[in-house]
């Protein structure tokens, strides 16, 4: 995938990450610094998801995302 969040977006999204993601610190998301496949490889640490979960919730929620931002 290796996609990165757009750099103007990615201030708006990280915010709205820590409010769907909860268990994901903001240091975390920093070193995520808007690579995609970073993400979902967190949210399936975090939250214990297989892998083509994690990247089906990642990518339903960035979709969720930019429909609002649009």
């Amino acid at each position: 995938m290796n996609q990165h969040i757009a750099k103007g977006n990615s201030k708006t999204l990280k915010g709205k990450i820590r409010e769907h993601w909860g268990k994901i610190t903001e240091s975390e998301l920093d070193q995520i610094e808007g690579n995609v496949d970073q993400l979902v490889g967190k949210v399936q640490e975090k939250y214990g998801y297989k892998l083509d979960e994690s990247r089906k919730r990642v990518n339903d929620f960035l979709t969720q995302m930019n429909r609002k931002i649009s």
